[in-house]
């Protein structure tokens, strides 16, 4: 029996999306996504008062900028929080912080890169771990880089203000050197992170598919749970440039669900998913 929608939703309507989806961000849908996307998209077709798909993919044909932004932020998925997957965060502040630190103590400068940032939990939980791990790190060249392809969480991103229940889980000293109380919010329950955070970090809008304007090798890279989304041929793109991007003795952090196997010979497992360009 077919579920009852607002809106008509045939194959030909996902099939059509579905392709879009991966010629503008390389991400692979499955069949068992259509539920998922028309939840998304309906509302994009309420905002816009339509009736109908075949009105919102005319829309989507022309091209229009402003509703593929809103195409792709809609379909992308942004789950996230402080520190998620601790054992990454240990293994910087342990292991590659300090051998990354002796390495360069000479120029001085990092490098780190986080490749699908969401609302931004992730370089925050980076740029807290950096300057809680070096005494020094004024005298440093130090610079985050947070991407995203989703202009709306990039937003919330860089504003860094979230509701103080996503901190609940984060020790408490840890809460009072790094989150003020947000002010002029309107509402009571909402947190800043320390603008000395986010002095650290870029926020810039980028789609992994298209050209990268950094030039710069970088040091660390954070890309977990990206690659998830898309296929094994597009994966082996896209780790062949993540290697081709990072310094020789660079280290890489996956999502719990990633894995390097028949897609890249370039990185040499760690564990834990914690990878470092093979030499």
């Amino acid at each position: 029996m077919s579920k009852e929608r607002e809106f008509e939703f045939t194959d030909k309507h996902f099939n059509w999306i579905k392709k879009l989806v991966m010629d503008k961000t390389g991400i692979a849908l499955s069949d068992q996504k259509t539920d998922l996307v028309y939840g998304r998209l309906a509302r994009r077709l309420r905002a816009l008062n339509m009736n109908n798909f075949d009105q919102y993919l005319k829309l989507l044909k022309e091209n229009t900028d402003n509703e593929l932004v809103e195409f792709v932020n809609s379909i992308t998925t942004n789950l996230t929080s402080f520190f998620r997957e601790q054992h990454h965060f240990d293994f910087l502040r342990n292991t590659a912080l300090k051998y990354l630190l002796n390495k360069r103590k000479n120029e001085k400068r990092l490098r780190i890169w986080s490749a699908g940032c969401s609302t931004g939990e992730e370089p925050y939980s980076i740029a807290m771990t950096l300057m809680e791990s070096i005494p020094d790190i004024n005298s440093w060249d130090i610079k985050i880089l947070a991407t995203d392809i989703d202009t709306n969480v990039l937003d919330k991103a860089s504003e860094g203000v979230y509701d103080a229940q996503r901190i609940e889980g984060i020790d408490k000293a840890r809460v009072r050197k790094w989150f003020l109380k947000a002010k002029n919010t309107g509402k009571s329950d909402l947190v800043k992170v320390n603008p000395k955070l986010r002095e650290l970090i870029t926020f810039k809008q980028l789609n992994l598919m298209n050209d990268w304007p950094m030039k710069g090798e970088f040091d660390v890279l954070f890309c977990r749970n990206v690659v998830i989304y898309f296929n094994k041929d597009t994966q082996r793109v896209l780790f062949d440039r993540y290697a081709n991007i990072l310094k020789e003795d660079a280290y890489m952090f996956l999502g719990h669900s990633e894995s390097l196997y028949k897609v890249s010979e370039r990185f040499t497992l760690l564990g834990n998913t914690i990878h470092r360009k093979a030499a």
